[in-house]
């Protein structure tokens, strides 16, 4: 978004560069694309992206050049621009800037301007409907039928044609040519040849007939009319940019889902009195209440009540999540369940849909690499065709040929290039693909991010909180085999001593505990006592309980210490309990695998890539991990410049690598890195440093993410080689003359159309994953590879 000075700001020094975004109108082609940027690019300091399927120009300035500037040499080179206005919050579909683009903004680009266009589109097709197909029809050319097609053809060639006029005239002012111009000088051609043979060349005279012919030829004399070109052109290039503007919206479609996202008013409680007041008035530490089948207005966190929430559409999870009192909750999720009432941690900017939207923004003002030399072939694209029409032009007429066929052939030439396809082939691709990965729960930065990971080749991962939930749990309750013991009544003693603890091992143990009980509330432990580095104590029911380290094993049933020893070679924490002085049971406590790692890589090897495991933790530890998981390459004990360091020695042998991570100490790991992917639930500087977010809890769409990028990068060069060979074929046909300039009309808007429905498949692009693992996967049985008893 924009980053606009103003009077009140603090002043940023003069070298640091400001990032500000632009609305650009009135451009239209890749010709268009190619002036802003280089008139932007001649100030000092100053460079510019302009995508042309969003009409906006992502500028990067030094403080000392203002905004005003910036868009007074955007004016300045024929165009209309203003500041993008920046949110306060998520978008509101009501008033997006799609809906807000000036006048002169491309066709179909939303809104009065949609519907004038709609309508000059539908005047037109009325009145060239005729002029085409007596043109034709040779049978049904009527007397005088020539002087009808001229009154219906004038005010298309005139009043149908006018945006191409006006845009043509305007660049003229300024020096420039664009697609436009070759548009308005073909009809312009077409018109005024067929109005000289009309009135002086013949044509008109009553009981003139002419032939049927999709291929231009010569005649006798010059009794010959180009009336459908001169309908046909506008006709066709009329209908084929609102088709276009349309599909363009549907491919840019992602923001105003995500704007559909947003709550628009809310229950909320204040001073005892529940009332609605619009989402936009909420403030940090407001409660307010979701029904059920609403949508939660922001992101908080729940205080009374329990649910599930549908998070489907902000992040992709496609089970539904248990909300309870101290859960989070994301704005935009839908209440599948009961009332709750929530306190509000975050709003506007600062909210997690606010954020998804900013880094889908910001992803589809990008440009591929290849997307750039296109870029600069437009930018002369149209002078050069102009000098090709009128070399054409010369050479037939210097041949001996007939007037009538070397200017038909002049102009064909002028109506069937098409930089349009050019300019379009990348940036409704990366709309479509970062709107469809938004939904998928994968968050680009940008074209450039796709890029990377469609060519990285290694993978580090992270172990706690990327391939592990984060967060300990208890893996594995064993009673000895040979007594006569329960082990949930063993687990509920445990847990009503543990609940007078604020260790991270006791709050794992009480809340298994709930989860496998009856329902029954936990007893109040009497005298509780700790003892730091061993353990505690109290008395329940009567009975002393402990829950301490095992310490000495000798003491302890065979299969208990058994449970110890398996718990130690996992990386887990084992704790004994004890009734009185006999040895009930062992707890198991550690961070469970995520219950999706081992498809995740799995999947991540059969895309031809290498996982490598770098972590913090003890060397057991993600051992037992790492062979769950198949990983061969661990790297245990590592600190954050450990990871950066091993990042710079796997490229240094020339991988191209990704790091996966979540947390402060794998920031600078994912910024060394060729493509840095950050988890959900990660830390701001880990998202900071991260060119790509998996908003999704599923580990799942790290190989999505990678599928999405493969097939994204296919889809723009398909899109790419069509544009250039489209135009190395038919400008050569038509400069032979085997085009009739109103065919080349049509395939002109074909080539546009058929760039934008390419990369429209991409919005229901599907992730196709393998559906079953060969033999000797090594796949556990169970998420520890241990029996789990309780």
């Amino acid at each position: 978004m924009a980053d606009r000075p103003s009077p009140t700001a603090s002043p940023v020094p003069a070298d640091d560069p400001v990032s500000t975004v632009l609305v650009v109108g009135g451009m239209t082609c890749a010709a268009c694309v190619g002036r802003v940027e280089k008139k932007l690019g001649r100030l000092e300091g100053v460079s510019a992206t302009v995508n042309l399927a969003t009409g906006r120009a992502k500028v990067s300035h030094p403080a000392s050049v203002s905004v005003a500037g910036l868009v007074a040499v955007v004016e300045s080179a024929g165009y209309t621009a203003r500041p993008a206005e920046p949110p306060a919050g998520p978008p509101d579909p009501t008033r997006s800037d799609e809906h807000r683009r000036p006048p002169d903004g491309p066709p179909g680009s939303g809104g009065e301007e949609e519907r004038r266009e709609r309508d000059r589109l539908l005047v037109t097709t009325l009145l060239a409907a005729p002029v085409l197909v007596l043109s034709m029809v040779p049978a049904w050319q009527f007397r005088n039928w020539q002087w009808l097609c001229f009154v219906l053809a004038a005010p298309v060639a005139v009043w149908g044609a006018w945006p191409f006029h006006h845009r043509a005239l305007r660049g003229l002012r300024h020096g420039t040519a664009t697609m436009d111009t070759l548009v308005s000088l073909g009809v312009a051609a077409s018109f005024a040849w067929s109005s000289y043979a009309l009135f002086l060349g013949g044509a008109g005279e009553p009981g003139m007939t002419m032939p049927l012919s999709l291929v231009p030829s010569a005649s006798d004399g010059v009794a010959h009319v180009y009336l459908e070109a001169a309908v046909g052109v506008p006709l066709f290039i009329l209908a084929g940019r609102w088709l276009e503007g349309r599909a363009r919206r549907g491919t840019g479609s992602a923001l105003r889902s995500l704007a559909e996202l947003a709550a628009k008013d809310v229950a909320v409680r204040r001073g005892g009195v529940e009332r609605r007041i619009p989402a936009a008035d909420l403030a940090v530490g407001d409660v307010f209440l979701v029904r059920p089948g609403e949508r939660v207005a922001t992101d908080g966190t729940v205080v009374e009540g329990s649910s599930a929430l549908d998070l489907s559409l902000v992040t992709g999870e496609s089970h539904p999540i248990e909300a309870g009192p101290g859960s989070p909750v994301i704005g935009g999720a839908v209440n599948s369940g009961g009332l709750l009432e929530v306190r509000a941690d975050a709003v506007g900017a600062d909210t997690q849909l606010a954020r998804i939207t900013r880094l889908v923004e910001d992803a589809q003002t990008g440009k591929a690499a290849v997307q750039r030399l296109a870029d600069s072939v437009a930018a002369v694209f149209v002078p050069a065709v102009m000098s090709v029409s009128v070399t054409v032009l010369g050479f037939w007429l210097g041949a001996g040929a007939d007037r009538q066929a070397a200017i038909t052939a002049a102009v064909a030439v002028l109506v069937v290039a098409c930089p349009c396809a050019l300019g379009l082939a990348t940036p409704t691709a990366l709309l479509a693909a970062t709107g469809r990965g938004a939904r998928l729960g994968i968050l680009v930065s940008g074209v450039q991010a796709l890029e990377r990971l469609k060519h990285i080749d290694t993978v580090v991962l992270d172990k706690t909180g990327t391939l592990t939930s984060g967060r300990m749990s208890v893996i594995a309750v064993t009673v000895p085999a040979d007594a006569d013991a329960d082990a949930g009544e063993v687990l509920r003693l445990a847990a009503t001593v543990e609940q007078g603890s604020d260790h991270p091992l006791a709050h794992a143990i009480v809340a298994h505990a709930h989860r496998q009980g009856d329902g029954r509330p936990l007893p109040r432990p009497v005298g509780f006592a700790a003892a730091p580095g061993s353990g505690v104590s109290a008395m329940v029911d009567g009975e002393e309980v402990a829950v301490v380290r095992p310490g000495e094993l000798s003491g302890i049933p065979g299969r208990l210490r058994e449970a110890v020893h398996a718990a130690e070679t996992a990386g887990h924490t084992a704790v004994l309990v004890r009734v009185g002085d006999v040895p009930r049971a062992v707890i198991s406590v550690g961070d469970t695998l995520r219950s999706d790692a081992y498809r995740a890589v799995e999947h991540l090897r059969r895309l031809g890539l290498r996982p490598v495991l770098a972590t913090g933790d003890r060397e057991a530890t993600a051992r037992s991990i790492a062979g769950r998981l198949g990983i061969t390459e661990v790297h245990a004990g590592a600190l954050p410049e450990d990871k950066a360091a091993l990042v710079a020695t796997l490229q240094g042998h020339g991988g191209r690598v990704a790091v996966v991570g979540d947390g402060v100490n794998d920031a600078a790991a994912l910024a060394a890195a060729d493509l840095g992917i950050a988890m959900a639930g990660g830390t701001d500087a880990a998202i900071g440093a991260a060119d790509v977010t998996l908003v999704r809890e599923d580990l799942q769409a790290l190989p999505d993410a990678v599928r999405l990028a493969r097939h994204t990068l296919a889809t723009i060069r398909a899109n790419l080689v069509w544009a250039f060979g489209y135009n190395l074929v038919t400008l050569p046909l038509a400069a032979v003359g085997r085009l009739d300039p109103m065919i080349a009309a049509a395939a002109m808007s074909a080539s546009s159309l058929l760039v934008v429905g390419n990369s429209l498949r991409l919005r229901t692009w599907k992730p196709s994953r393998p559906r079953a693992f060969g033999h000797g996967s090594g796949r556990p049985r169970t998420a520890t590879g241990w029996e789990t008893a309780s």
